[in-house]
């Protein structure tokens, strides 16, 4: 995906990012262990790790993680959150060039990332990486749009106030999947949920790249909105948002 400032458009709402977006269910580890081989000794580079949402749940596995992000504050997030963790490597890099040796790891994963990666030299570096027999995970929170009438209004507003949202919104994260495995990808899909009170919901909203920033005109708009919709929407203080986790994986031929 060809996105204006793709590298550096999360660096002002790391912590919004850190506290408000959502985790990934048992059920996935446990499908990578059944279906892929995983197990507490596997070793994992996730690319585009953020602050280690994902990263996390590996490394409460017994995994060994290298996490390769090329934003710097991204970075230090995740250094500081996960730093304790003897496993985890915390490594400056990208999809395309993550630094790592070749055939060092049993599986490379992007949760939440692999749409803002170059596809096709991405895929050449995840194979170089990777041990024979090595897998490839693609995963994504995807928030459902339509299934209540807060997450309708919670759409119409993003589509109204937001920067660039139609040109990143989830269904165009999936475009590439395909190609990049070839046609033999497997897919797995989980529920997932977050309840959020209304400054849960605010910081949801301001952890998403094309939020506007501060400055710009439409942030107070957006803001009154959101707040609308809240209280209209909102039973006992909260809303949902509720997501398909989608997790794609392979072998790279």
């Amino acid at each position: 995906m060809k996105v204006q400032n793709a590298l550096t458009r999360f660096s002002d709402r790391v912590e919004d990012y850190v506290r408000y977006r959502p985790g990934y269910p048992s059920a996935v580890l446990k499908t990578l262990e059944q279906r892929c081989g995983l197990t507490s000794t596997s070793s994992v580079a996730d690319i585009g790790s953020g602050p280690g949402n994902f990263a996390r749940i590996l490394l409460e596995n017994g995994n060994e993680v290298f996490a390769v992000e090329p934003n710097r504050e991204m970075r230090a997030a995740g250094k500081e959150l996960l730093g304790h963790f003897a496993r985890y490597h915390s490594l400056e890099g990208k999809a395309e060039e993550t630094g790592l040796s070749a055939a060092s790891v049993d599986f490379v994963v992007a949760a939440q990332a692999f749409h803002w990666f170059d596809a096709h030299k991405a895929r050449a570096e995840f194979k170089r990486i990777l041990r024979s027999g090595g897998w490839t995970v693609l995963i994504w929170n995807e928030r459902l749009t339509a299934s209540t009438p807060f997450l309708r209004d919670y759409e119409k507003l993003l589509f109204e106030y937001s920067t660039d949202y139609e040109q990143v919104r989830h269904e165009n994260s999936y475009s590439g999947v395909k190609e990049f495995f070839h046609g033999q990808e497997q897919l797995a899909k989980f529920d997932n949920q977050q309840l959020f009170d209304y400054d849960g919901l605010r910081g949801r909203l301001l952890s998403s790249s094309y939020a506007p920033g501060a400055a710009h005109p439409r942030r107070q708009p957006m803001l009154s909105e959101l707040r609308r919709i809240f209280d209209l929407h909102s039973r006992d203080g909260v809303v949902s948002f509720d997501y398909t986790v989608k997790m794609y994986f392979g072998q790279l031929e």
